[in-house]
Formats: structure tokens, C-alpha cells, sequence
């Protein structure tokens, strides 16, 4: 069985860091093909690239997935769209249909993902109108494809800022391990594996949360924007992206350990 994943930083892994992997992440898809390939006879591929918008994932990733002719794809998508000026939701959505209709027409299975609620972060709680058309959309989308639906929009738990990296935009380690959970899940209830499977990774442990005082948390968000907001704001001034120099993780298939 044959496991490729597409998409952005979300599916590349960023957050959780793992100096000695490619692009020095590892990332909740490396850890469910941990799972598949230690349990069973899978292979995997990793195409995501970070920064990547929907039509770029589809001119780059697209026929490099099919050509892996994959029994099992993950998509994400998106965010970097939203996350921009200006958008048109509904035109890039029918291209991001057309690319899950061609890997449902392959045969393989798919995994849609829906958008993070922002509801919580006061710096981009802004696009959660988007992000709600959004899934409105990708749930149209996996009804009329056979799709299954990985509903982080739903899922609550990852509104616990233990979950997230110091950047404030994409999960840490904890997150990602949670949400690999939570993808097994997904797959073991839709009968791809075994239920099972799902609690081949223990459920992260969540320490105390801090108790910081006022300044502190002030002078945490002054050393977020230094570090973290001002470059990601430079990056959209310039339209550059983080991933711009990077290669995909796997781009040919390779039994993953943990190890690896």
C-alpha cells in the first residue's frame, strides 16, 4: 500500500522539529506513515512544501502524486490563500475539486482537511469568515468525491496554545503528535486500518500551564513580532515564501521509521 501526502507547511511538518530528517521537520503525516509502515506493508511519499498556495500545490504536486499512482492521499491547502489580501474562495476551490476528482478517479482514498478555527487568535481571527466558506466548500467537495473529512475545525482540543510552536501558526511537537492521532482516527473509522492503529502513538502530555504575569506576556508578544511577525509580513511585501528554496521531504517512497 502506497501512502502520498500534499500540501503546505501543515502537512511538511513544521513545528516539530527533527534536525536530522529533511527539512529538519518531522510533522504529524511522517508520524501516521510511521504507524502504516510498522504495521503493515506501506510506502510513503511526502510532496508538501511550506508556504505553498492551492493553485501552486496543484501545478507542482498534482501529476508528481498521481505518477506515484498512491492508494492513499492526505490534502491540505489553503490557509496560505486565506491568509492573504484578497482572495476568491469559490475559484480556487473549483481547482482544488478538480485535483481531489482526479486522485478519487484513480482509485486512491482520500483525506481532506478542513481550515483551523481562529476564533481564539486575536491575529487572525479576521479570516475565520474564509476559513468557514472554506470547509463549507471541502465538505461539498469530499460528498460528492467519496473523500473522508479530517474536521480540524472541530476538533477542540487544539485550541490549547500547548499544542502550537512559538510562531503562533503552526503546531509543535505535541500538536502534530495529537493530530496524527487523530488522522488514524479517521482512517481507522472509515476501515482503511485497523482502529487500532490509532493508539500506536500515546497521547501527548500536556505539562501545567505557565502562570505568567502581565509583563511578561507583554514582553513574549514584543519578541513574537521581532522574530516571527515582522518576517512573515516582510515575506508577503515580497512575495516570498519560506519555502521557496526547499525541496519536498519524500518525494519517492521510502518505508519511514521512527528513526528516520
Amino acid at each position: 500500500m502506497k501512502f502520498v501526502a500534499l500540501g503546505d507547511s501543515f502537512t511538511e511538518g513544521v513545528g516539530d522539529v527533527d534536525q536530522l530528517r529533511p527539512n529538519q521537520v518531522r510533522g504529524w503525516a511522517d508520524r501516521v506513515a510511521e504507524v502504516l509502515c510498522a504495521q503493515g506493508d506501506w510506502q510513503y511519499a511526502n510532496l508538501a512544501i511550506r508556504g505553498k498556495k492551492i493553485r501552486q500545490v496543484i501545478n507542482q504536486q498534482l501529476e508528481a502524486g498521481l505518477a506515484l499512482e498512491p492508494d492513499l492521499v492526505t490534502i491540505y491547502a489553503g490557509g496560505n490563500d486565506i491568509l492573504r489580501p484578497k482572495v476568491d474562495i469559490n475559484s480556487l476551490m473549483r481547482g482544488y475539486e478538480g485535483m481531489v476528482q482526479r486522485f478519487t478517479d484513480s482509485g486512491a482514498k482520500v483525506v481532506l482537511f478542513t481550515g483551523f478555527d481562529t476564533a481564539d487568535s486575536p491575529l487572525f481571527s479576521r479570516t475565520r469568515p474564509r476559513t468557514a466558506l472554506y470547509n463549507e466548500l471541502v465538505r461539498t467537495i469530499a460528498e460528492r468525491h467519496g473523500a473522508m473529512i479530517a474536521d480540524y475545525w472541530r476538533w477542540r482540543e487544539f485550541s490549547d496554545p500547548r499544542l502550537w510552536a512559538v510562531d503562533r501558526l503552526h503546531m509543535n511537537e505535541l500538536g502534530h503528535t495529537m493530530m496524527a492521532r487523530r488522522v488514524l482516527g479517521v482512517l481507522g473509522d472509515h476501515g482503511v486500518v485497523p482502529e487500532a492503529w490509532q493508539e500506536q502513538i500515546p497521547a501527548p502530555v500536556l505539562a501545567p500551564v505557565p502562570e505568567n504575569s502581565r509583563g511578561e506576556r507583554i514582553r513574549q508578544d514584543l519578541g513574537w513580532a521581532r522574530e516571527h511577525l515582522a518576517p512573515w509580513i516582510k515575506r508577503r511585501l515580497t512575495g516570498t515564501s519560506s519555502g521557496d528554496t526547499l525541496q519536498a521531504k519524500y518525494p519517492h517512497y521510502i518505508t519511514l521509521g521512527t528513526g528516520q
